[in-house]
């Protein structure tokens, strides 16, 4: 692999797709040089960040985000723009790889010359969420990709890692399944700037339109992260491409009315903040970890405490007051 930041920084610039890839690769790569070399990296081509439009969608299996997401993604290549998915994967519990399927979902999309798609594997972290989907994006949008979208896998706390870095959060919902508000968590729906009820045609439309009303109701019940703002609840239809526009169109609304108030700017730096934080609280636990001391006493602690022996509140303090000596 190449050792020269300008061979990364002038590639994505130039919007050649091998050095984009490669690019992402040294971003999920775990040995030091090659982090070492993607922050001096990033840090040429964050003057050039920041212009898309960035997008998260979540949703339930079986919702059909990948049909979605294709349905949206098409319909704006043909509008011109330029389109980056990070399609976060679940890591395999063996190999610890990536599942590529949502490439492989989005044929059409896949081979078009203004789509970009990344499967990225979520490595284990907490969500399934990759830790390193927001430098992807920051690469995305110095190559030049003026739409990002993040797709998160629909489980656990991944809605709330890809909400803290995107600018609009859609999440997609499905009609006749039950009850409409089973499972639905209330930190989700507090999280969405807009829900899609998907799949509303054929026999399943007065389904969605009775459950567009259910959503609409459960979303009065929260106050709203903005006074600029009301998650709108759409219906759409992959299949059909019925929908979709209206979806775009509601995102630009937001982005439009969050940018004319300084909202956006506040919004991106608060998630710059907190990202940072993150950062820093990963490399302390790296950096405890690793000191001589822990890793000579912690194995003897955690016995101790498997015994019986001690309590975790005794173990934990004694680990700590050998940083204090």
């Amino acid at each position: 692999m190449d050792i020269d930041p300008e061979y990364y920084v002038q590639g994505v610039r130039s919007g050649n797709r091998k050095a984009l890839a490669k690019t992402i690769t040294l971003i999920e790569s775990s040995l030091p040089k090659h982090q070492d070399l993607i922050s001096r990296v990033l840090d040429q081509l964050l003057p050039f960040t920041g212009k898309s439009v960035r997008l998260g969608i979540t949703g339930v299996p079986g919702v059909g985000k990948s049909t979605f997401i294709e349905a949206l993604g098409m319909n704006l290549v043909e509008r011109h723009h330029r389109v980056a998915i990070l399609a976060v994967d679940p890591s395999s519990t063996q190999s610890g790889g990536s599942i590529m399927g949502d490439k492989t979902r989005m044929e059409k999309l896949s081979v078009h010359k203004n789509a970009f798609i990344r499967p990225s594997p979520a490595g284990g972290t907490l969500g399934g969420v990759s830790r390193k989907t927001r430098e992807s994006l920051l690469v995305c949008e110095a190559a030049g990709f003026d739409v990002i979208i993040i797709e998160t896998v629909g489980v656990g706390q991944s809605e709330v890692s890809v909400a803290s870095m995107v600018d609009f959060f859609l999440l997609l919902m499905l009609a006749g399944a039950g009850d409409d508000l089973q499972g639905i968590k209330r930190g989700i729906l507090e999280l969405a700037d807009a829900i899609a009820v998907n799949k509303a045609d054929g026999d399943n439309f007065e389904r969605a339109m009775q459950a567009k009303n259910i959503y609409t109701e459960a979303m009065h019940l929260f106050s709203p992260d903005t006074v600029d703002w009301s998650p709108p609840v759409l219906t759409c239809s992959s299949l059909n491409m019925d929908g979709i526009e209206e979806v775009w169109e509601t995102v630009l609304d937001h982005h439009g009315k969050l940018s004319a108030t300084g909202a956006l700017e506040q919004k991106r730096k608060k998630q710059a903040l907190a990202w940072m934080r993150t950062l820093l609280e990963d490399g302390l636990k790296d950096w405890f970890y690793y000191l001589p001391v822990v890793k000579k006493s912690l194995p003897k602690l955690t016995r101790a405490v498997e015994r019986g022996e001690t309590t975790p509140t005794a173990a934990v303090k004694m680990i700590l007051n050998f940083l204090n000596n």
